[in-house]
């Protein structure tokens, strides 16, 4: 099959836009719905399709949380877990050594104790739902001002939380649902002992690389699978997806199981105008400048690229991502149809009477709100988000070090919660943990570049240099970069920072806050600054947060009001069901899309580019097609109209039955704008075809005891 023809992302979303007003009308596949009011009633009337409440069960008690990033399931009776590649790629980067790559030559276990043990890795399952919206409002009944309805909020959520977690035994989380217009407890199992059992070689499961990212044909084994073990033995779950045997066909349901990160669906006009205007622009600036910076420092040795792989990956990722959303929300014809439906929710509203303008306008609340805070976005992000410092062990233990001496300084009864009692020698142990292992290298050059876009990106105000609307007074700007160039500051930090010697950090704590005050310490210096700011900051944050958090929950009340309980939650990287059907697409000039691609498909794609990088098809894959046992006719890739986003990755994608027929591991590129809408005309959800996963890992790969073991 030929390569789809390049395009410009921009060009994309002409085609999309003019599709989307045809299709708004009936968006037959759309919601990423929850396992407590799955849309039964949408997929009978639409495919004549009955879920039981059985096969709904064995789906949400199969389905995983991967990490804080991705989705997975088991698929047998022993604990098999199946993920993306890319999913599983942080886990695997871990893993592997200068002399045993595992990203790049991949791994395969043939037997339990051949599986590698996965540090730090944790996958949760949703054992059970309960709604607690009631509790929540209750709380905040007596509270007078807004503050206080936090907090007492917060503590209402504390405790159901505890409860939960002692009732159950089970790791208990209160998710905040319709903007808070509903909040359900999560309760669910844990699994630490994680496993690795196969990944393939990054060049067959990242096969096409960036260029192919968010494109469509693909042609990827995007998978790796993980097993979970309990008292060092296999897990054997209760619920596990069993395997189809022929997979999806043309036309073919499609029910997905998966957590999408976040969507903002219901977001008002003003909140997607900052998005647009502010958030996404600054967001594509930061991820160019990294991408630069990482791409620079891999080009210098193999060794640089493996060290810095898993960084640059996730960054290509989010800036191709995010540049496609941004595009999506500067279509005026994208655009037009949500101001449509915010005025007619608004007129419905003031209507039918669910909503008291008189006590204020919700909309225009949020306008304000965010109009406000996006003067300090770019200072928040920086300061209090610490992207002025990214990823930096040093200043993040610094900043924690000037935190504690503070709140030690203070009475008991005056400390933050977490500092109080026998809380605040707990606190005062984590500052004593080692450092995590990471590469200086790398390090150095995230640090140096950070701090690059922190003095680039503020400019000269009276009495100091503003980043937006906040201004840092320049003696407290000279402080962070201590007379030094960027890249001679992080050096520095690197390389004299003490905060993470036991004895230097015991002393200054013994010293208390007059000591840290005093202290040399480059990284100490720039939290001392740093955290009043970030402390500024995050409540303006904070304020806006609630104030959207307290209107945008009378707009979600008010459209359950008038349109019922058809309407879906936007995604909170909770349990979701989304649904439909095998099925290709024509691109921006009218060329049709079949709906899916074959192993055959992948030779043929390396071919064309004469197996240079990114399509240097994997050495096993030319050894099994040398010697004639690559089953080239299996369907390697798929897409389909389910509505996914960023989380989906490593979701299960089953049939009618509940068996797996594929793998979601990509969204094409007129997915992109699934932030914020879906259509159903050209943006396809882009999946790894069971056939494949199946005959690959057999012939391929020769591993037929883990092709066996799939769905059984």
């Amino acid at each position: 099959m030929n390569k789809i023809h390049k395009r410009l992302a921009f060009l994309a979303f002409f085609a999309f836009a003019a599709s989307f007003v045809a299709a708004s009308a009936t968006r037959a596949d759309e919601g990423m719905w929850l396992y407590s009011n799955p849309p039964l009633k949408q997929i009978k009337e639409k495919y004549g399709i009955e879920l039981s409440p059985e096969l709904l069960e064995n789906l949400q008690k199969s389905s995983l949380r991967f990490a804080t990033y991705g989705s997975a399931s088991f698929v047998s009776s022993d604990g098999l877990i199946m993920t993306n590649h890319h999913v599983g790629l942080r886990t695997v980067t871990s893993l592997s050594t200068k002399e045993n790559n595992l990203v790049l030559n991949g791994f395969k276990a043939e037997k339990y104790e051949d599986e590698l043990k996965c540090p730090g890795l944790q996958l949760l399952l949703l054992d059970q739902i309960k709604d607690v919206t009631a509790q929540v409002e209750e709380s905040t009944v007596n509270a007078a001002t807004d503050k206080e309805k936090e907090e007492a909020r917060n503590a209402c959520i504390k405790k159901l939380e505890e409860d939960g977690k002692a009732e159950t035994g089970l790791t208990c989380k209160v998710v905040t649902l319709y903007q808070g217009g509903l909040y359900h407890l999560y309760c669910y199992k844990e699994f630490n002992d994680v496993r690795l059992v196969f990944t393939p070689e990054e060049s067959i499961g990242f096969f096409g690389g960036d260029p192919d990212n968010f494109e469509y044909p693909r042609y990827n084994l995007d998978v790796t699978f993980f097993r979970a073990y309990e008292n060092d033995q296999p897990y054997h779950p209760e619920h596990f997806l069993k395997w189809s045997e022929s997979g999806a066909a043309d036309g073919d349901f499609v029910l997905v199981s998966g957590y999408p990160a976040r969507t903002n669906r219901y977001n008002t006009i003003a909140d997607l105008e900052y998005q647009r205007d502010v958030y996404y622009p600054y967001m594509m600036n930061k991820y160019r400048r990294r991408e630069n910076a990482f791409s620079i420092f891999k080009s210098f040795s193999e060794e640089n690229a493996r060290r810095v792989g898993t960084d640059l990956f996730g960054i290509q990722n989010s800036r191709k991502n995010r540049g496609g959303i941004l595009q999506g929300l500067q279509s005026s014809t994208l655009m037009q149809p949500k101001i449509d439906a915010e005025n007619e929710l608004r007129q419905k509203a003031k209507e039918q009477g669910v909503i008291d303008f008189n006590a204020g306008d919700p909309w225009a609340k949020i306008a304000d709100a965010v109009n406000e805070f996006a003067g300090y976005f770019v200072a928040y992000d920086l300061l209090q988000a610490n992207e002025a410092f990214y990823g930096n062990q040093e200043v993040r233990r610094a900043r924690a070090i000037v935190r504690y001496a503070e709140q030690a300084a203070k009475a008991d009864a005056d400390r933050d919660d977490s500092f109080k009692g026998d809380k605040l020698e707990a606190r005062k142990k984590e500052l004593l943990d080692k450092r995590s292992d990471s590469y200086l290298d790398v390090d150095a050059v995230k640090l140096a570049d950070s701090l690059s876009m922190l003095y680039e990106l503020s400019t000269p105000a009276e009495g100091g240099r503003a980043l937006g609307k906040q201004i840092i007074p320049q003696d407290q700007f000279n402080a962070i970069f201590g007379g030094l160039s960027p890249k001679g500051r992080a050096n520095q930090i690197l390389k004299e920072s003490k905060v993470f010697d036991a004895d230097f950090v015991n002393a200054l704590l013994d010293g208390g806050l007059d000591a840290v005050n005093a202290s040399d310490d480059p990284a100490i210096q720039i939290a001392r600054v740093v955290n009043p700011l970030g402390a500024e900051l995050a409540e303006r944050q904070q304020k806006v947060e609630e104030i959207k958090r307290q209107e945008y929950a009378k707009i979600a009340k008010a459209r359950f009001q008038i349109y019922g309980t058809d309407v879906y939650p936007d995604a909170t990287f909770t349990l979701r069901l989304t649904y439909g059907k095998a099925c290709g697409y024509k691109n921006d000039e009218g060329v049709e899309y079949p709906f899916a691609t074959n192993v055959q498909g992948a030779y043929d794609h390396a071919a064309e580019h004469n197996y240079a990088d990114p399509y240097d098809l994997a050495q096993s894959w030319r050894d099994a097609e040398a010697e004639n046992r690559s089953p080239k006719e299996s369907l390697l890739n798929f897409v389909t109209t389910n509505d996914i986003i960023g989380g989906n990755s490593g979701s299960p994608a089953v049939n009618e039955k509940g068996e797996i027929i594929g793998l979601i591991f990509d969204g094409n590129v007129y997915s992109l704008v699934a932030n914020f809408t879906f259509e159903d005309v050209q943006a396809r959800a882009v999946l790894v075809h069971s056939q494949a996963l199946r005959d690959v890992i057999r012939q391929v790969y020769q591993l037929p005891k883990l092709a066996d073991e799939l769905g059984k």
